[in-house]
């Protein structure tokens, strides 16, 4: 079955049988076994296995959240805009990043005093 995710990224979605032969194969796998309640009440905190120095530099070298740097000063303001159809696609089928190009795109039009 397929289903499209909120962001319009085609989805397949196994069916009842194949999620149960999937779940089988996992079973079987003696490799990969499934964590349960058990394994997560014996976890320890990482500082308490790997020392308390080397929990500190994973986490300064990549803490929680956004990375550094991915928060501009200046944030951009949300609009809406209505383009025609065959646009939009066009835009669109660029790839990940149309938006900030057809940003770009505009300031330099503005610049040049094209707008």
């Amino acid at each position: 079955m397929q289903t499209t995710s909120k962001s319009g990224r085609k989805l397949l979605v196994p069916t009842e049988a194949e999620d149960k032969a999937i779940s089988a194969g996992i079973a079987a796998d003696a490799d990969s076994p499934e964590l349960g309640a058990e394994f997560f009440a014996a976890a320890r905190p990482a500082a308490e296995v790997l020392g308390a120095g080397v929990a500190a530099a994973l986490v300064a070298k990549r803490g929680r959240g956004r990375p550094a740097g991915s928060v501009a000063e200046e944030t951009k303001s949300k609009v809406n805009l209505r383009l025609d159809a065959d646009v939009l696609e066009k835009l669109r089928a660029t790839g990940r990043g149309w938006q900030t190009r057809v940003n770009e795109a505009l300031r330099a039009d503005l610049e040049a005093g094209r707008i």
